[in-house]
């Protein structure tokens, strides 16, 4: 029975699909308030997959075939480029993609969870949307990434499950594409009202948002980074390039770590600058001022966090759109982030209670929050 369950999601998981976010486009707002927002970075350039050298690869020809290439002797980046193409011009995978020790079926799930996780199929009707446990996940990357057996040795390798949950969402976005987003996170409206209408939906591979924007003199003190993308919740393209460098650079780190003997004793600590939230927002930031992707030349500075703080709406940059705190991170009582019933809160995020003693612990695996709410529920159980 548990070999059909699982054939029978490989075949969901890989088959193709009509059905996307953006055929349910919201009708279109006339409050100028939440337009989109543009940075002065100019145009995104590649629509086929490049090596790591700036060359292309061969792109699929019609019919999803793609054209043979020994890619043996080829860099990390290049195996992942040429196994996951990336098209910005595709549509967003009607594909919800979570992760957890137990599926929604078992006893053991957590009641806490069933609300979060049931709101993203209600919100999202038509989407195909998998709780993947950790038992299946090992099953299923193996099936993904069979051809780049270097990502799944790291995999194998991670010592502590927190590590493997943060790289999984990466591996499964960047393979399938589609919405991540952790087990204890609530859908309060549809993806399919995520983007402003202005932006079009054919130029956009990578949706994120703003969780932690520090406005004080002591942030270093508190917050890994002035500005901290979020990767509880994340929308891409298949192949997307941030997705690719990110999945490499934590594979060559574990590879690294793993030859050193340094793997053995990670400190939960570390996490956040191994494969959360941290190494996420400078792999974000290296995208956007890489010169192969973008027309850098054309603007006066690199792009930094000052780009980003204070901001009230979508931002594009390139193929990538930042949302605001409030849409990711609503209801956290700082840093500008407004509440749950404001018209650009698109998900809610379980925080706990700062004075709890598993939140007070937690502090030092992720330290996101200075005051009020602190690190999730999600991750902490993750830790065990």
């Amino acid at each position: 029975m548990g070999a059909a369950c699982f054939i029978t999601m490989l075949f969901l998981v890989t088959r193709s699909h009509t059905t996307s976010p953006t055929d349910r486009l919201p009708p279109q707002t006339s409050d100028s308030r939440y337009a989109s927002e543009h940075t002065t970075q100019t145009g995104y350039t590649q629509k086929t997959p490049v090596s790591s050298s700036g060359e292309r690869l061969p792109k699929k020809q019609a019919g999803g075939q793609q054209l043979l290439m020994d890619m043996s002797r080829a860099s990390l980046r290049d195996k992942l480029a040429y196994q996951f193409p990336y098209d910005v011009e595709v549509k967003f995978p009607a594909y919800i993609w979570q992760t957890w020790k137990f599926t929604p079926a078992s006893g053991e799930f957590g009641e806490n969870f069933r609300p979060a996780e049931a709101s993203w199929s209600e919100k999202h009707p038509g989407f195909i949307h998998e709780v993947i446990t950790d038992q299946v996940a090992v099953h299923l990357l193996r099936h993904l990434y069979s051809s780049v057996p270097e990502v799944l040795e790291a995999y194998t390798a991670l010592p502590l499950p927190v590590l493997k949950a943060d790289f999984f969402r990466y591996l499964i976005l960047l393979a399938r594409g589609g919405i991540y987003s952790d087990i204890d996170t609530h859908a309060l409206k549809s993806a399919a009202e995520w983007l402003p209408e202005a932006v079009p939906r054919d130029a956009v591979g990578l949706v994120i948002g703003i969780e932690a924007d520090p406005d004080r003199e002591d942030w270093a003190e508190w917050y890994s980074r002035r500005i901290q993308f979020c990767q509880w919740t994340i929308q891409s393209k298949p192949g997307h390039p941030v997705l690719r460098n990110i999945v490499a650079n934590i594979t060559e780190e574990t590879l690294k770590k793993q030859k050193l003997g340094t793997l053995k004793g990670f400190k939960d600590n570390k996490v956040i600058e191994y494969t959360g939230p941290a190494v996420w927002t400078d792999v974000i930031f290296d995208f956007m001022n890489d010169p192969k992707y973008y027309e850098t030349s054309k603007s006066e500075k690199n792009i930094t966090w000052r780009d980003f703080t204070g901001m009230t709406a979508a931002k594009v940059v390139g193929d990538v759109v930042v949302l605001p705190i409030t849409s990711f991170s609503p209801g956290v009582q700082q840093m500008g982030a407004e509440d749950y019933d404001h018209p650009m809160a698109f998900v809610k995020h379980e925080f706990e209670d700062i004075n709890s003693p598993s939140t007070r612990s937690k502090i030092n695996i992720c330290r996101y929050m200075e005051t009020g709410p602190s690190s999730t529920h999600w991750r902490n159980q993750r830790s065990k």
